[in-house]
Order: C-alpha cells, then structure tokens, then sequence
C-alpha cells in the first residue's frame, strides 16, 4: 500500500507544530548550558528521543543531553560536543562533521538522516524467506553511493538441506564481484567469528527483510545488549523507547554495532541516474564505453553494459535490477519527491 500524502496544510500544522516543540526545548537547553561548570568534551550519540540524546563518553558511560535547536536533526552514531550539566546529564552544543549518514524517507517524502558515521554495512538474508535480490542491490548500491564497505551475513544456513542446495546459488554471484558473503546461524552461535571479525573497529548496521533473523544475530554478537540496553534505560528513562529507535551499541571485540528498526522502510537516498550507476560496482569497468553518452542501457545500439552481459561478464539480473531502480527513481522525480 502506498504511503498518503499529506495536504499543505497538514503539512504546514505540523511543521508548525515542531518549531513550537524545538523553541521550547531549545530554551530548556539554554537554561541547563548557562548553569554547567565544566569544560566541553567529546561524545557518541547512543540513541535519540526528541529533544533528548543518550551520549556516551570516553568511558562509554552514558549522559542524557538537551538538544541545542541549531544543531539539525542529530541522530544515532553522531560525534558531538557536549558540557555536563549534572551527573548523568549534560547539554549537546555542537555536531561534528559526519563522514557519511544513512537516511530513509519522513513524511513528506524528503530523506530523513538515520544513523551517522558509518564505516559498513551488512546486509542480513536468509535460507528462509527466500533472499529477495532486489533488496539486496537497493542496499548494496546505497553502500556504494555512501563509501562505505559491505557485506552479506546468510542466517539460518542449518536449514539447508545439502551442500548442494540451490537456495542460494545467486550468492556467488556477488562473491565474484567482490562481496564477502559470511554464513551463519544466530541461533546456534555458527559461524559467528568471521562475522565478528568483520564487524571489528568498524561503526556498522544491520539491513535485512523482515523474517531473516536480524534481531536474533544482534543478540549472538551482543552478549551483554540486555545489560547495555538497561543501563542506557536506566540512565535516560526512555525504558520501551530504547529498543524502538536506532541504537548504538559496543561491541564486546571493538567496534560498534547500530541496531535500527527503521531500516524496514529503507528505500534508495536521492540520487541520479550516473550516481545508480556507480552503485553497481561491476558496471564501473564498463561505464562511458557506450556508444551513446546518454546510453539508458535498454535497447540503445552499442550499449556497453549489455554487450558485456551478453559476455557473461555481467549478470543479467544485476542490470534488471539496475533497469528497475532507475526507472523507480524517474518515477519519485516526476512526482516532486526525489
């Protein structure tokens, strides 16, 4: 089902609605900075509920944080620099530049950041549901577009019923093209250290459909997330809060983990047709090669791309997919809604 959209006016009761909350809360914020003694430091927002954020420190303790309305919209992963204000309280007064930020779409249909500061992102399928490979180029083309590296964790592999179980034939295919693809079963903690290793030194996040096992995975690399989980209740009183919104978690072997139910309705950030293009790493070698410079790469003589699938040097299913997404991202354009 289609999301609604919503009238100007609408529109325009709740941005209104908003600013009212954020002058309010950037007073509260104001209040609290004027009264703090000590010096500014440096943070990781742990996770965010409206005009609060949980910061850790250095020593991964955690501080509930006014937000300053000039900040934009800060969100899990964001480095910070904030003053305490009380003993396990401080305010936020300015964002450090982010290195990258993933974003999904609010409302209105405009790209709305998720998490900051990634360094990779894995994407989670399963034996069963069946993987969708559309899904998996969306998320793999938005690591590209970011920088950031990637990966595939295949879950439920003890439910293969041979070595020889064409479930997961495609996989290969992104092997060959660089992709590692680590094979695990969360429930049975199988195969568990090469994905730890992955994860390792890195601020990563977790994407997957619904059904393949995420959160069980999140809890076999997090042995100690109900202790991480309740000191961050604890601390800022968000209790139920805490595991519905993104969160940041550490690592027991170094590096982060983001856990983040929003990335349900995860869809292509705003980009164009060259960008989407460059998100298919194996395209690369062939892009500007076409006969056409404006080449759509569908029934166009000289077309590089497809010359090179006719080769087998280039999966045919990969350029479909490619085919579908842009033509999606033409449709969001013409609608005003990129």
């Amino acid at each position: 089902m289609s999301r609604r959209r919503l009238s100007k006016r609408q529109l325009e009761r709740i941005q209104t609605l908003q600013q009212r909350r954020r002058a309010r809360a950037d007073l509260r914020a104001q209040t609290a900075l004027s009264e703090a003694e000590s010096e500014p430091q440096r943070g990781t927002v742990v996770t965010r509920h409206g005009a609060t954020a949980a910061v850790a420190d250095n020593s991964q303790e955690i501080h509930v944080c006014l937000l300053r309305q000039n900040l934009g919209h800060v969100v899990c992963g964001d480095r910070v620099i904030w003053q305490k204000t009380g003993e396990n309280s401080g305010v936020v007064t300015a964002l450090s530049e982010r290195t990258t930020v993933l974003a999904r779409p609010d409302y209105a249909g405009r790209d709305k950041p998720l998490a900051a500061n990634l360094t990779q992102l894995v994407v989670v399928v399963a034996v069963e549901p069946a993987p969708s490979g559309y899904l998996v180029d969306q998320y793999l083309a938005a690591a590209e577009t970011l920088g950031i590296r990637a990966a595939i964790a295949v879950n439920k592999v003890d439910l293969l019923q041979s070595p020889s179980d064409s479930r997961l034939d495609r996989l290969a295919g992104y092997e060959a093209i660089g992709y590692p693809v680590i094979r695990v079963t969360a429930r049975q903690a199988h195969g568990l250290d090469a994905l730890i290793t992955r994860l390792r030194n890195e601020t990563s996040i977790l994407v997957g459909q619904s059904g393949v096992g995420k959160s069980s995975l999140v809890k076999a690399l997090l042995p100690d997330q109900d202790i991480q989980t309740g000191r961050l209740s604890s601390a800022t009183g968000l209790g139920r809060h805490t595991t519905s919104a993104a969160t940041l978690y550490f690592l027991p072997s170094g590096g982060t983990l983001i856990d983040s139910p929003g990335v349900r309705s995860f869809r292509l950030p705003a980009m164009d047709r060259q960008q989407l293009e460059r998100g298919f790493r194996e395209f690369r070698a062939f892009l500007g090669n076409c006969q056409f410079s404006n080449c759509a790469h569908q029934d166009e003589p000289g077309c590089a791309l497809r010359a090179a699938v006719a080769e087998g040097r280039v999966a045919q299913w990969r350029l479909d997919n490619f085919l579908n997404m842009a033509r999606q991202l033409a449709h969001q354009t013409a609608r005003g809604n990129p």
